[in-house]
């Protein structure tokens, strides 16, 4: 049995924490999420709230805030599903694959944490107006934990299913 060389597996981890501490930084950074992250959390909050409004929910959107008549929740940083889809990105950006199948990966990849992001959004605003002894708990533990690990199965899945090749013949 052939051992799989150490240094590909250094490389893609430093490149990841580079990434990764570059895109946190950027995003940190007053100007871009004032001009960038926030008004995309709007949209965020703005579509969260139509299922709701589907299943007769009565929802005001104000900026990043989601109101019901019980409940107010405000989308902040760490619940717009920028932070998953600033892994995934660091991710599939620091693995030896060809530009097209990384750009294929990151498209398909972000749009499908984003829509994952306002299912789980809309469902912590139905929890918080209609059972808000668990919204907590389905906030924290729950929801976040299914974002993370759905951000780190889509990778897993791209690079064993569509750049094995690239790195295969990269050896």
């Amino acid at each position: 049995m052939a051992r799989t060389p150490l240094k590909p597996r250094i490389v893609f981890i430093a490149k990841f924490v580079i990434a990764l501490i570059g895109f946190y930084a950027l995003v940190a950074f007053n100007p871009v999420n004032d001009h960038v992250i926030v008004p995309f959390t709007e949209v965020v909050a703005r579509a969260a709230a139509l299922p709701l409004r589907g299943i007769g929910e009565n929802v005001e959107v104000d900026g990043t805030l989601i109101r019901l008549s019980r409940f107010t929740m405000d989308v902040k940083n760490g619940c717009n599903g920028v932070e998953a889809m600033l892994l995934l990105v660091a991710a599939i950006l620091a693995f030896p694959a060809s530009l097209r199948s990384q750009l294929i990966g990151l498209t398909i990849a972000s749009a499908a944490i984003q829509v994952l992001n306002l299912f789980r959004v809309s469902c912590l605003v139905w929890l918080g107006q209609h059972h808000r002894e668990i919204f907590d708990f389905f906030h924290v533990a729950v929801w976040q934990s299914i974002v993370i690990l759905a951000a780190i199965s889509m990778f897993v899945l791209w690079s064993w299913k569509f750049a094995e090749k690239p790195l295969a013949q990269s050896r």
